[in-house]
């Protein structure tokens, strides 16, 4: 059977709830358990002779089981099985006297007990690699690791005999070597198979063997309460062994040779190993080939040696079994390098892909719409939103379609400049549409716009046009927009629909280009029936630092404002322990007063009501977000979420939190925290509070239809219902001027991004405002340095930069979009940015002789996926 990275896990492995248990995890083919990288990797364990242990350090050792006992505990009711064990022949290799030590297992399962004095009987040849520790005088490891080695035809012990004979003909394994696997294969000759019909089953077949497993770097996995990081290695390893690997990768750089360490072959209860493999006498060198021919080389071979990088399949080995903690580290920044060089050639090619596009030219003309429009602002344009609006203009002219990101703070007039360059292209005799992510910012932005322009002459029709309207206002939209007649469109999702046509599009402005996906914005390519490609400015109020902006938008101009404009006052951010009651009761007041003085407030709570957690099984509501990376993540909500590693839209709707900051024990399992506040929960009782008697509360939420959110934002701005109680559903682009406090519960579990942008929806009436950060985050944790961080800047790109120090980018810029899955899973933008410049330039290089990678067939074929699972965007943070 061929295996290739695409090979489905349901093929492969034979144990069902395995096969579910990984699936959870997003590891679903080859290619997805190679990629599914450990968080960190154990150091090497020592060897020790009995006599040279330390209590509390960890060590490993070989010795032969003297006798065994299981001792009932009644009071406990449970069982003691002690082993006591003999390193004589393994303390004589270390020129040490031998000594006894005690193994000791507790269970109240009488199977366990019996299954490891069947694997302890005495006379047994062991390795045992674990903690000591002093129990009445004697050593003692508590529940170490075994592996039992099979006997060799002298009996019992004859592998330590060996060992004993290489070590005093000066070739004793792992004494006083700086590598203590240099002269095992000497150390240890192979023992005897075991007896034919035996019924135990060894761990190895040599003491060598053994040693080297315990004494080995493990890597250490992200994993769930349905399967152990230990059971996700095994499977990885299993997986390598199919794949024509036999051994681990040497320190000299080569792919697995003889004298390596090996890859034990799977059992059959794991891995659907074919008949006859088992034993197919395959050698280390034709495995390593077998291997790289699985697992081909993306990066041009020119790079991989001029950066002295492993092989692809080289550094998998090293990174899923490593020899040492040194070769994962340079194993990860090979792959590292490979996603840094993939994601530049990507970003090259889309940007020369452009250039070779037709568009419309929209040059700017005498008395121009956009002109009269700047002249009639009650208000003067910021330097920052002049110089912007200039070079959009410049690319518009051009006969090339524009491609240019403008990020702004929230509040800095990006709307004012998307006007400008859409009243050119409406000059210029074209249609310029307008695609917001909500049905009601779609709403505020044609009422806006028309408020704008209605002074304008000749005058500039401003169609709305969305998926709740009523049929027969959608009908006229849609007509109004196939008519060709230069306007305005300002849509939703319904600009990607197959009905809506736009035969004279030249300027498609997108906002907040985080909710959509690369499919939908090329099927606004196809709206023009002349074949051009219409220009494109995205606009984002997420803040990523400039150097991360500059390489991972690489095919993309940028514009900032970084100004805001004059009356905005600094918000004041508090954060406020959610037990301390005093501080909290003095905010309600504080909210009351300024309801009373005309003003409104959001109450922000992760989740619609308090059964959507208990819905998805489990309470860790948001638990594998750090490790699923994103797997979750819904188009149209900033909710990323998996329950015990499971996620499904219904989950993304109800849990508008974007939770990157999970917290996982030392064996990579995630840990259980406090159930996140609802927003019917919290409504229910805000509503019960004496500091809110007599004030008349509303809800929003993603379940919401339509019009139901369109009457409760009017009822909101209007005063009927001054407190909303909602979701993150009012993250993006709702403005109500009088809003001047916001509460977010459970701040210590959101993104610093998504605070920020959920910070600034008060304020924008020129009023003094508060944002209150509730938290439960333990003192000193980092979940209260990271609210530190907001507490104390307003300022969008410092606060990015943190966001990205502390979840590592990821998460931030591009981890999954439209269902995908990212590329991106060791790359850092701003710490590696560096390593990014480099790789560009390499880039650059290699499509200058090979445009179309013509001669890279891996590497184009990465690419691609690349360009499909990413779409370089922004994810909603």
């Amino acid at each position: 059977m061929s295996i290739t990275m695409d090979t489905t896990l349901a093929s492969l492995v034979t144990n069902k709830r395995r096969v579910s248990a990984l699936k959870s995890l997003g590891i679903v083919t080859v290619g997805d358990a190679l990629t599914y990288y450990p968080f960190r990797v154990t150091e090497p364990v020592p060897l020790r002779a009995i006599r040279e242990a330390a209590p509390g350090q960890q060590m490993a050792f070989a010795a032969v089981i003297r006798d065994m006992r299981v001792v009932p505990m009644n009071a406990r009711r449970g069982y003691r099985l002690e082993a006591t064990v003999d390193d004589a022949d393994f303390a004589r290799s270390r020129r040490v006297p031998g000594s006894t030590a005690r193994l000791t297992f507790f269970s109240y399962r009488k199977s366990y007990v019996d299954w490891v004095s069947m694997r302890l009987r005495a006379g047994t040849s062991v390795v045992v690699s674990g903690m000591p520790s002093e129990y009445m005088g004697q050593l003692q490891f508590t529940h170490p690791e075994i592996l039992t080695v099979a006997p060799g035809s002298a009996g019992a012990g004859a592998g330590l005999e060996g060992y004993a004979r290489g070590a005093a003909s000066g070739n004793g394994a792992f004494a006083g070597s700086t590598d203590p696997y240099a002269s095992a294969q000497s150390a240890y000759p192979p023992a005897a198979a075991a007896p034919s019909g035996a019924a135990l089953k060894y761990d190895a077949d040599t003491v060598q063997e053994a040693l080297t497993r315990v004494c080995r770097p493990r890597p250490v996995y992200h994993a769930s309460s349905r399967i152990s990081s230990e059971h996700i290695h095994e499977t990885i390893l299993g997986l390598l062994w199919m794949m024509g690997a036999r051994t681990s990768s040497t320190p000299d750089g080569q792919l697995a040779g003889a004298g390596s360490a090996g890859i034990v072959a799977p059992t059959t209860d794991t891995i659907a190993v074919q008949n006859g493999e088992e034993n197919s006498g395959t050698t280390a060198e034709s495995g390593a080939e077998a291997l790289s021919q699985s697992i081909p080389d993306v990066l041009p071979e020119s790079v991989r040696k001029a950066k002295n990088l492993m092989h692809r399949a080289e550094a998998f080995l090293a990174i899923h079994d490593p020899a040492s903690t040194t070769r994962f580290k340079e194993a990860i920044e090979t792959l590292r390098y490979e996603e840094a060089f993939v994601s530049q050639t990507s970003l090259l090619k889309a940007r020369s892909h452009a250039h070779k596009s037709a568009a419309h030219s929209c040059p700017l003309v005498t008395d121009s719409l956009r002109d009269q429009f700047i002249a009639s602002l009650p208000f003067s344009l910021t330097a920052g939103q002049q110089q912007v609006i200039h070079d959009i203009a410049a690319d518009l002219a051009h006969d090339w379609p524009m491609q240019r990101l403008l990020q702004g703070e929230v509040g800095s007039g990006k709307t004012v400049v998307a006007l400008a360059a859409m009243l050119q292209a409406v000059d210029a005799g074209y249609q310029a549409v307008l695609v917001a992510p909500t049905q009601v910012l779609a709403e505020q932005h044609a009422e806006t716009i028309g408020r704008m322009v209605e002074q304008l002459k000749p005058a500039i029709p401003v169609t709305l046009l969305t998926g709740g309207m009523k049929l027969a206002a959608r009908r006229k939209a849609l007509a109004a927009a196939a008519s060709g007649e230069p306007g305005i469109i300002v849509a939703t999702h319904a600009a990607f629909s197959k009905t809506f046509q736009a035969p004279h599009l030249a300027l498609v402005v997108i906002d907040e280009q985080h909710r959509f996906g690369v499919e939908q914005r090329e099927s606004l390519n196809a709206k023009t029936d002349d074949g051009t490609t219409p220009h494109l400015l995205v606009m984002t109020a997420t803040p990523i630092p400039r150097t991360a902006a500059m390489t991972w938008f690489g095919d993309l101009d940028i514009s900032w404002l970084t100004e805001l404009p004059g009356g905005r006052k600094p918000i004041r951010t508090v954060v406020v322990n959610e037990a301390d009651a005093a501080t909290m009761g003095r905010m309600f007041a504080h909210i009351r007063a300024r309801v009373d003085a005309g003003e409104r407030a959001y109450i922000v709570c992760p989740r619609i009501d308090a059964d959507d957690e208990e819905n998805e099984g489990g309470s860790s509501v948001s638990s594998a977000a750090g490790s699923a990376r994103g797997r979750a993540a819904a188009s149209g909500s900033s909710a990323r979420t998996a329950v015990g590693g499971r996620a499904t839209r219904a989950a993304a709707d109800a849990i508008g939190i974007d939770d990157p900051y999970e917290t996982f024990d030392e064996n990579g399992e995630t840990v259980a925290r406090p159930p996140l506040h609802a927003v019917a929960e919290i409504a229910d009782r805000l509503q019960k509070l004496p500091q809110f008697q007599g004030i008349r509360f509303a809800t929003l939420t993603g379940r919401d239809k339509d019009d139901v959110k369109t009457q409760v934002m009017a009822d909101f701005a209007g005063g009927e219902t001054p407190i909303l109680v909602s979701t993150t559903v009012i993250e993006v682009g709702v403005d109500v001027k009088q809003a001047s406090c916001i509460v977010i519960f459970d701040a210590d579990r959101y993104g610093l991004s998504q605070l920020h942008q959920l910070r600034g929806r008060v304020g924008r009436g020129g009023t003094n405002s508060w944002a209150f950060l509730i938290s439960r985050a333990e003192p000193g944790s980092p979940a209260e340095q990271r609210l530190e961080v907001i507490h104390h800047s307003l300022d969008g790109a410092e606060i990015a930069q943190a966001d990205l120090e502390f979840r590592g980018a990821g998460d931030v810029l591009g981890d999954a979009q439209s269902g995908g899955k990212s590329s991106l899973k060791l790359l850092r933008v701003v710490k590696d940015a560096d390593m990014i410049g480099d790789a560009r330039t390499r880039a650059e290089q290699l499509l200058a002789a090979d445009p179309e990678l013509a001669g890279e067939v891996q590497l184009a074929g990465a690419v691609l996926d690349f360009t499909r699972g990413n779409e370089t965007f922004l994810t909603s943070s």
